[in-house]
């Protein structure tokens, strides 16, 4: 276990930018930009309050973080990038939250971005080892390769062990992806925002198994933010005490020994993303029958489904019943992927778990509004990263009460920014911005034209 947190850490602001396909229009410092502005707008913060910054992405050159940050200004600050696959976002969440929990600083910013390339992932390195080469090699002695992607092949494997042991229908993993497009629809940041139903979802290109491609999430270009704090920064600002959230509970682990036991479920992170939910659930001291909200890794219907048993949100094996019953959304027993998930809202893979991360925020905070998951006071997020990384993170409103709607109105006032950011994607003006960049140590070199490219997409 864990040592016990020293001090309670808060989330005070988020940021994200729209995802989008990879067209290599957006570059990766305008979506670092446009998020960590946003944030620090949202935290009522400057760059100057910020004592370290953590820069989260997987693919670029090193030290891409500084050239994301020093847009905000020069300050000298420790600048940290971290790269663990999908859970990349998440870990930079867990690092930020660790630094401040043990004394290390009480402002720390959080910045997700992914400029991606088009088509399926795969890797960049052909001269070396890949490291998730144990992981495929056990996937080819529990099922023959295909021509498929293969992330989409692990699942596909997964799937066939989970319908095969416990009854469920290619019907049920569809259901899911119907869902999932269904909520994304009130997403203003989601790359695809259509409606579709369950048949068309079975009928559409089939990619490998029992998916099909409106079941698996696309590459995405995208960014998203957090600003997070100690008690004793926020109780030096009690005016923002009402917006600020609680991390009352975080696990991050890596793959146990039994990834490798010949179960393409293990193989995939069932029992990671178990013993991670366990442990940041008894952090939080929460039990998984309180949680209403939940943002999971549905990287694929199948996923979502594991999860679902993972987490323990289901009985386990039951987690197809639980879909057919249609307990994971609106009037059932939990709301899972409100924002769509990355199956509609996208998946650009430094910024998936800041995004998961804003939206659970919007919700506790009830701004939310138009896909508002009411009278609840805690939620939870999972993500995960082949090779692998898990993160569970529990979020509580710091004052302990259930979420109330807050009008868009009334956001649009607290935020200064004129509108209500969970249900407008806009931007910000260079006045705006200008308010958060540091006030000392700016530096108009660094910061180049990005600002009025930002601006132009708005």
């Amino acid at each position: 276990m864990p040592p016990q947190q020293k001090s309670p850490v808060y989330v005070l602001g988020v940021g994200m930018t729209k995802f989008v396909k990879p067209r290599g229009k957006i570059d990766y410092n305008e979506l670092g930009y446009e998020a960590g502005i946003k944030a620090m707008l949202d935290a009522h913060i400057t760059y100057d309050d910020v004592d370290q910054g953590v820069a989260c992405y997987c693919y670029g050159d090193s030290t891409s973080g500084q050239r994301v940050f020093y847009q905000f200004g020069m300050t000298a600050i420790p600048i940290h990038n971290t790269n663990n696959n999908c859970a990349t976002a998440s870990t930079g969440l867990v690092l930020a939250r660790n630094t401040i929990a043990y004394g290390g600083a009480d402002c720390v910013l959080v910045v997700g971005f992914e400029k991606m390339m088009p088509g399926s992932l795969s890797s960049h390195w052909q001269d070396r080892t890949d490291p998730i080469e144990k992981t495929i090699d056990m996937k080819h002695k529990l099922r023959a390769a295909t021509k498929a992607p293969m992330a989409a092949q692990l699942y596909a494997t997964a799937a066939e062990e989970y319908m095969n042991k416990y009854g469920a229908e290619p019907d049920d993993f569809a259901e899911i992806a119907r869902i999932n497009h269904e909520h994304s629809q009130r997403n203003p940041y989601s790359q695809f925002r259509d409606v579709y139903t369950r048949d068309q979802i079975l009928q559409s290109p089939r990619v490998d198994g029992v998916l099909t491609k409106l079941q698996c999430c696309p590459t995405s270009d995208g960014g998203a933010a957090a600003v997070l704090v100690s008690q004793a920064f926020l109780d030096a600002r009690p005016e923002l005490k009402s917006q600020a959230i609680l991390i009352a509970g975080q696990s991050m682990l890596t793959d146990p020994a039994n990834t490798f036991d010949g179960s393409a479920l293990n193989l995939i992170g069932h029992r990671l993303s178990a013993r991670c939910a366990q442990t940041a659930l008894q952090e939080a001291n929460t039990r998984i029958e309180q949680i209403k909200l939940v943002e999971l890794h549905d990287c694929f219907s199948v996923a979502e489904m594991i999860w679902i048993d993972a987490l323990g949100l289901s009985e386990p094996g039951k987690a197809h019943e639980f879909v057919r019953q249609g307990k994971n959304t609106y009037g059932g027993q939990v709301v899972i992927n409100p924002s769509g998930g990355l199956i509609s809202k996208g998946h650009p893979l430094g910024a998936t778990g800041l995004a998961q991360c804003a939206e659970l925020v919007w919700q506790l905070r009830g701004w939310a509004n138009n896909r508002l998951v009411e009278s609840i006071s805690v939620a939870l997020a999972h993500n995960l990263g082949m090779g692998g990384a898990g993160v569970v993170t529990v979020y509580k409103r710091a004052d302990g009460k259930l979420n109330r709607r807050v009008e868009n109105a009334e956001v649009a006032k607290i935020t200064g920014l004129g509108y209500n950011p969970a249900v407008e994607a806009r931007g910000f003006t260079k006045a705006q911005a200008e308010l958060v960049r540091s006030r000392s140590n700016s530096s108009h070199w660094a910061l180049g034209d990005t600002q009025s490219k930002v601006e132009a997409r708005f």
